[in-house]
């Protein structure tokens, strides 16, 4: 089971430079597709992460609003709202229709979700890792 948590830690962890590295890269809409494309992996991964790691601890979740709850409970994460918004942003992705709601949940990801995830990175390379 461990080496399934870390293999799963790895996948987030380079998806999470994917979307660094896209993030700082993006020019133009189609650009910011791609970040909002790489934010959906990203999270995706990220979750299925914390859910690996809950289960090694005993704690049993099966969706990524229990496991983002679990998180904060357990002291992975800090700003559990934060969170719960990148959920329901990622939620919205696959439903976008309208630029100004794309633009928005690029903004998101830039100021906001971007640094939690890696802040999220690095406490899961401490516990996993080391």
């Amino acid at each position: 089971m461990k080496s399934d948590l870390i293999y799963s830690f790895e996948k987030f962890r380079k998806a999470l430079n994917r979307l660094d590295e896209g993030v700082k890269k993006a020019k133009d809409q189609l650009d910011n597709d791609g970040v909002i494309q790489r934010f959906e992996f990203t999270f995706e991964l990220m979750w299925k992460t914390l859910r690996l790691f809950l289960l090694s601890e005993g704690i049993i979740t099966n969706s990524p609003r229990e496991a983002l709850k679990e998180a904060f409970r357990f002291g992975l994460i800090s700003d559990e709202e934060c969170f719960i918004d990148m959920l329901e942003d990622r939620n919205q992705t696959s439903h976008i229709y309208s630029e100004e709601i794309s633009k928005s949940i690029l903004n998101r990801i830039k100021k906001n979700y971007l640094p939690v995830l890696k802040k999220l990175s690095v406490e899961l390379n401490k516990r996993i890792i080391t």
